[in-house]
């Protein structure tokens, strides 16, 4: 099958249509023609799944300061966050959650009439020494409002929208980006975008484990796009485990459920956080919590011997459950059967949030080693990026905040990049030949024998759950890295049942599943590089955390079959690495 191939020009191209990729639009389009690619309808991003707020130290319920929410955040990403970053991103909350609410964003509201805010995870006062309601929220549909918002707001500003469009591979030409190709999902067809400025805005990558929060969609085409043109990727190692996804499930259970005062109970009904952060209970930082759980698990205290805590807001109250925690009481009733207003219901942890990915500076350009130098015309932000605001593990609510602030700034940065380009550049002679290589080469092999995507998928998805989890030892990694060399290998060998161009998700999935693939074995190769224990990596060969040896970035190239792996220093300004008491 020959492919055609279509050709656009905008200025700015958007791959993604989360919070992030939305707010870049928003900030590029008042000015410049701009467009967004989105492999789903936009709002069924997965920005729409986050429950909980966003953070900003406005001071509406008590008394708050930037500062505290800065030391917060440090100290929670276990000092392995660049400080300058994390200032930026506390220093900014305030405007952007103003903004937003002036957009429309529908925020709870105080009897004054004040945006209100709760009590979330790792959140504190006076540097750690007393309660915070720091997240602005919307019920627990947060992370919803803010993505119906966004995206109503580019509707109105002519943004350029190409739904159900699968970015294959950027197009570089002198070391510049030059644009994206696409694949057209519902008619089939190869589509080359030539711009002034591409955004990755693509999302997480947790979907390569079996217990995951993650929606679907959620397979880190970005950072495969990116490592593709030999680009490295930063901190993979480090994956957030959720301590609330629901059982066997893994969808979310919002950390307002903990926020707005749940318990953690163990088989013989104890609230066991006690032994794990006495001072700050079922509030402790996200990793904390995590490894509570699966220590209660590990050591026979599961409920009913299986890998599961109760989860006990019944205290609560019916009044407050139904106001506050509407979507969490109507997921649980719908996927596990229990009604929270009167039984506890069964949790796990869940790989939910990705603090690594691809590196930029403060500006989302992407950067290309080790040092400060940028491929021009390239941006990232969201959760897909790692701009070091969360380090080695992210707070409850910084994540949404992320989104928004460095969304806004990208696209206020792209501006200024369009700005002083009178001209677009030149693409190279065929700019779509690595696409259509890859396409035609996934649909010529339909009706052969072979391996199937979704053996190869399920394999990979128990085997990281098995071994790159909450706690991890070396002969765990040193496993996962030859499962994922050797599940590399078959998938060259991959076929299909579909060789059709039109509506074929079984190429979508094999795409998807090669891009798994790859970052999926830097995640697992940067895992047992690693031999210390901070924030969301846990080796317990490797106990306690080493900032001699360890108070560093990695980065990692793919290059074949062979990852390259270098470091970069932490930018440290404010906060010198301490003790984490919780």
């Amino acid at each position: 099958m020959k492919l055609e191939v279509i050709h656009h020009k905008h200025d700015v191209i958007v791959v993604g249509a989360g919070i992030a990729g939305l707010y870049a639009a928003l900030k590029t389009s008042g000015e410049v023609d701009t467009a967004v690619l989105s492999k789903i309808y936009p709002t069924r991003s997965h920005s729409g799944a986050a429950q909980g707020g966003c953070a900003a130290s406005l001071g509406n319920m008590m008394e708050d300061h930037w500062e505290w929410h800065l030391y917060d955040t440090v100290r929670g990403s276990d000092f392995l966050g660049d400080q300058d970053a994390q200032e930026l991103l506390v220093r900014d909350a305030a405007p952007v959650i103003y903004e937003m609410e002036h957009l429309g964003v529908p925020f709870d509201r105080t009897p004054a009439g004040r945006i209100a805010q709760r009590p979330f995870g790792g959140h504190f006062g006076n540097f750690g020494k007393s309660e915070m309601m720091r997240s602005c929220y919307a019920a627990d549909r947060s992370g919803h409002a803010q993505l119906h918002c966004l995206y109503e707001q580019c509707l109105k500003n002519e943004v350029r929208f190409y739904d159900e469009f699968f970015a294959v591979s950027l197009v570089m030409k002198d070391g510049s980006c030059r644009g994206v190709v696409a694949w057209d999902i519902r008619n089939g067809g190869l589509h080359v975008f030539h711009a002034k400025a591409v955004m990755i805005a693509s999302g997480g990558y947790a979907r390569c484990w079996k217990i995951t929060s993650n929606a679907m969609a959620n397979t880190g085409d970005g950072l495969a796009l990116v490592m593709r043109q030999n680009l490295p990727l930063e901190d993979m190692e480090f994956v957030q485990f959720h301590p609330t996804g629901l059982w066997r499930e893994g969808i979310l259970v919002s950390e307002a459920a903990r926020g707005e005062g749940g318990y953690l109970v163990n088989d013989k009904g104890e609230r066991f956080m006690e032994r794990y952060a006495k001072a700050k209970m079922e509030l402790a930082p996200r990793d904390v919590v995590s490894r509570a759980e699966q220590s209660e698990i590990n050591e026979g205290r599961g409920i009913g011997g299986q890998d599961a805590i109760h989860l006990d807001l019944r205290h609560l109250g019916r009044e407050k459950i139904l106001h506050l925690l509407p979507q969490v009481r109507e997921l649980a009733l719908k996927f596990i059967g229990r009604d929270m207003i009167t039984e506890p219901i069964p949790i796990q942890p869940t790989a939910h949030y990705s603090m690594g990915g691809i590196p930029t500076d403060l500006d989302t350009r992407v950067l290309s080693g080790t040092g400060k130098e940028s491929v021009p015309g390239l941006y990232a932000s969201g959760e897909c990026a790692c701009v070091s605001v969360h380090g080695a593990n992210r707070l409850g609510t910084n994540s949404t905040l992320e989104c928004a602030v460095f969304g806004r700034r990208g696209g206020l940065k792209m501006l200024d990049f369009v700005r002083g380009l009178e001209r677009h550049g030149e693409l190279p002679e065929d700019a779509a030949g690595p696409a259509r290589a890859q396409i035609e080469g996934l649909l010529a092999t339909a009706g052969r024998k072979g391996v199937r995507p979704v053996e190869l998928r399920e394999t990979m998805q128990k085997s990281m759950t098995d071994n790159v989890a909450v706690y991890r030892t070396a002969e765990g990694l040193q496993k996962q890295v030859a499962i994922c060399a050797e599940l590399r290998a078959k998938f060259r060998e991959v076929s299909l049942d579909d060789g059709g161009a039109y509506a074929n998700t079984e190429l979508i999935e094999a795409l998807e599943l090669g891009h798994m693939l790859d970052y999926a074995y830097v995640i697992a190769r940067c895992a047992l590089g690693r031999t210390e224990c901070r924030g969301a990596h846990w080796r317990t060969d490797h106990p306690g955390r080493n900032d001699q040896e360890w108070l560093k970035h990695t980065l990692a190239w793919l290059e074949g079959d062979a990852i390259r792996i270098d470091y970069k220093p932490v930018v440290i300004t404010r906060h010198q690495p301490e003790e984490r008491k919780y």
